[in-house]
């Protein structure tokens, strides 16, 4: 495990750059896309307690993310600028307000792209009305789930400019990268089969399934480029991305994975994302 650590930080110390690093970073997570996607080729169908369970992890490694990865480095820079002289606001002011941001910037964008839950029927699609086809409306609402986890990714890698001591270290960087590309490989998955059932053939069903992260390089290296250019929006941007997970984990998340009568799986689904997270943090950012 150690040697594979060390790998991983050779590797993106050679980058250097921040912004390429969260390149290399989003991209990974949507390459995992692509791999949970592509499990529609060798599976003629799948349970609905298996997608229920794949969204529950998907859940549980957002809410740990979001605090291990983004509110307590959120906090400790706060501390950090306070110390400089550069805020002499209450600590918990920026990762108060980005948070609350974050969460309003993913409810804008929830009524304002059309998109469809998983499971739904296409009458069921919320934003404005369109005449977007159900599987278009699919990959929106997968998008959209992937859109905080760019910026978190990008935020990251961005904050390491910057040379402060907040928590957040090379190797937290890429825990962080690799916990959101692991449950994005269900999540994948998860997007890949219905499509399957829907009537697409195996290839367009995988196509659409990893097309639905592209905006993770993308959002990635914008989140990087905000941070690395101003400075004392750190706080309020690494809390921004905690509160655009947290929404959307409470809002379609755990909803989704709760709609099918699987309680008990997709909660524990949940609590085992919520660990792999946990440990992925602990192990990566010492």
């Amino acid at each position: 495990m150690e040697t594979l650590v060390d790998s991983l930080k050779d590797m993106f110390m050679q980058i250097e750059n921040p912004i390429l690093q969260a390149l290399v970073g989003g991209l990974f997570t949507w390459g995992l896309t692509a791999v949970g996607a592509s499990l529609v080729f060798f599976f003629k169908s799948t349970n609905r307690k298996t997608l229920d369970m794949c969204l529950g992890f998907t859940g549980g490694v957002m809410i740990a993310a979001s605090f291990w990865s983004l509110l307590s480095p959120a906090i400790s820079a706060v501390e950090v600028q306070r110390d400089l002289g550069i805020t002499n606001l209450p600590i918990w002011f920026a990762p108060a307000i980005g948070f609350l941001l974050g969460a309003m910037f993913l409810y804008f964008l929830d009524k304002n792209i059309p998109h469809l839950h998983l499971f739904e029927k296409v009458e069921k699609a919320e934003g404005p009305k369109t005449d977007l086809k159900k599987t278009e409306l699919l990959v929106l609402a997968i998008a959209l789930h992937n859109i905080p986890e760019g910026l978190a990714v990008g935020v990251a890698f961005g904050a390491l400019a910057h040379g402060m001591d907040i928590g957040i270290e090379l190797g937290s960087a890429i825990a962080l990268a690799i916990g959101m590309g692991i449950q994005n490989a269900p999540e994948g998955f998860a997007v890949s089969m219905p499509l399957r059932r829907h009537g697409l053939s195996k290839f367009k069903s995988w196509q659409w399934g990893q097309l639905s992260a592209i905006v993770e390089p993308i959002f990635a290296m914008i989140g990087a480029a905000i941070v690395m250019s101003v400075y004392p929006i750190l706080p309020y941007a690494l809390a921004f991305s905690a509160g655009a997970m947290i929404f959307i984990v409470v809002e379609e998340v755990i909803p989704e994975s709760q709609s099918g009568g699987n309680t008990d799986l997709a909660t524990m689904g949940l609590i085992a994302g919520f660990i792999v997270m946990m440990i992925l943090d602990v192990s990566l950012g010492g």
